[in-house]
């Protein structure tokens, strides 16, 4: 018994070591990926920037729907969000890097599905890494940021909204809208074409009942094609939200 004893503290003592072990080495390589962060994103000289998320408005419905809780695509082409994100993540950007004018055939990166925050990207290649490998022009920048559509789940259900739009919820005691500009950044390098960092833009600093895990506004009263107040609206929920983004992705000094 006394050797069966001593025989299973050594063992308990070796486990425990083990383990300690494993977390001084899990916490190293931590420290050691946002060391690597920053290091990338100091030695980042020349940017150029790509966005693909403004071209549908999507329309969508909840609650009490009926046979009516499909999606609908609007074309806002015409709205040009896309040229005014550029713009806005230039301006932002320009005061640390040198930001350069890029082409690239945006209908291949707005057909994209994958999100950022997927899982499954985590154990395999970006879906956009090739896109920025092949189709961006001119190649050889520092760096490339690429901002495109995200989901979210609309309230505590598994109904997903995407990008840019509107969706209706209505039931016997409340309705109301609920505006989204659902986008994620990702910062690739430019010689690699290896992700520095990717990011979900976070939730409105407004306070609803009913959130979505990005930028959205709760809206009263009952609408039908994208008119101009929405866009608008959708403007100023970029405008707000673009920032802080940018900072928690270390872009840009938050304190400017």
């Amino acid at each position: 018994m006394r050797f069966i004893s001593r025989y299973a503290w050594a063992a308990a003592s070796f486990l425990f070591w083990c383990a300690i072990a494993i977390l001084l080495i899990l916490s190293s390589g931590a420290h050691a990926l946002f060391e690597t962060r920053d290091e990338k994103l100091r030695s980042v000289k020349t940017v150029g920037i790509v966005s693909a998320v403004g071209d549908q408005f999507i329309l969508a419905r909840a609650g009490l729907t009926g046979l009516d809780n499909g999606s609908r695509h609007v074309p806002i082409a015409s709205w040009g969000l896309d040229d005014l994100i550029v713009q806005e993540v230039g301006k932002a950007l320009s005061v640390r890097f040198q930001v350069q004018p890029i082409t690239y055939p945006r209908a291949a990166f707005a057909t994209i599905q994958d999100s950022a925050v997927a899982a499954v990207n985590l154990v395999r290649d970006d879906p956009f890494k090739k896109l920025v490998r092949t189709e961006v022009s001119p190649q050889g920048l520092d760096a490339y940021i690429v901002i495109t559509r995200a989901k979210a789940n609309f309230g505590g259900s598994n109904r997903k909204v995407e990008g840019v739009g509107l969706i209706t919820y209505s039931t016997v005691l409340e309705s109301f809208g609920l505006l989204h500009a659902l986008y994620e950044i990702r910062v690739f390098d430019g010689k690699t074409f290896d992700i520095i960092e990717k990011l979900a833009a976070g939730p409105s600093d407004d306070a609803s009942s009913v959130r979505l895990a990005g930028p959205s506004l709760v809206l009263d009263g009952n609408f039908g094609e994208p008119d101009e107040r929405l866009r608008r609206a959708i403007v100023d929920l970029l405008s707000r939200s673009l920032p802080s983004t940018l900072s928690d992705l270390h872009l840009v000094d938050h304190t400017r």
